[in-house]
């Protein structure tokens, strides 16, 4: 992991293409602007980690749905006339 100290208007680059500038820095957190691709994806990690737990949790839904037997409904009595 490369680690940089960065103040406000300063950038990096990453690739050619790629370039990160520090927006605003406080204590309470950091902005920062990304200049990319319109084809480079920009997802912040947290809303992938969560993605991924919401689609585990469905697949293992799924997947007890699937294997559990299943019923048949109840025979019903012909009424005779």
């Amino acid at each position: 992991m490369l680690i940089l100290h960065r103040r406000r208007s300063e950038a990096l680059r990453i690739g050619e293409s790629i370039r990160i500038v520090v927006l605003e820095s406080d204590g309470g957190g950091t902005r920062l602007g990304i200049e990319a691709p319109n084809d480079v994806a920009i997802l912040r990690e947290e809303i992938i980690d969560q993605v991924r737990a919401e689609n585990l949790l469905a697949s293992q839904l799924a997947r007890s749905i699937q294997q559990r037997p299943t019923q048949e409904a109840p025979a019903r009595e012909k009424s005779g006339s």
